[in-house]
C-alpha cells in the first residue's frame, strides 16, 4: 500500500468521509410500519402482507430492494431509502412510494 503523505490526504477527503457514513447508515435504527412517515406510505416490512385492494398499483415480485430509492444492494436485508433518510427500510419491504428502477 502507498503510504505517502498525498494517498493519505486522497484517502482522507475522499473515502474516509464515505466508510464514516456507510458505518452510520449500518447503525441506523429500523423504520417501524407504526411511524407517521411510513403509515403515510403504507409502508410494509413484508411486501406480501400489502392490502391490494387499498394499493392497487401494487404488484407481485415489487419490493424496497429492487426499487429505485432504496439505497443498498438488492440482497440486502435492511438498506437507506431516500424517503427516510434517518432509518433503513426492510429489503423484502414496500410502500406506495415504489418506483421502478
Amino acid at each position: 500500500m502507498n503510504t505517502s503523505r498525498r494517498s493519505f490526504m486522497i484517502f482522507s477527503i475522499g473515502m474516509g468521509p464515505a466508510l464514516w457514513l456507510t458505518q452510520a447508515r449500518a447503525d441506523a435504527p429500523h423504520l417501524s410500519e407504526s411511524d407517521p412517515a411510513a403509515a403515510a406510505v403504507g409502508y410494509k416490512e413484508d411486501a406480501a402482507k400489502v392490502d391490494k385492494a387499498k394499493y392497487p398499483n401494487f404488484a407481485a415480485g415489487q419490493t424496497c430492494a429492487n426499487c429505485s430509492l432504496f439505497q443498498g444492494k438488492s440482497s440486502d436485508a435492511w438498506g437507506g431509502c431516500t424517503l427516510f433518510n434517518d432509518k433503513l427500510v426492510a429489503g423484502k419491504g414496500w410502500c406506495a412510494s415504489y418506483t421502478n428502477m
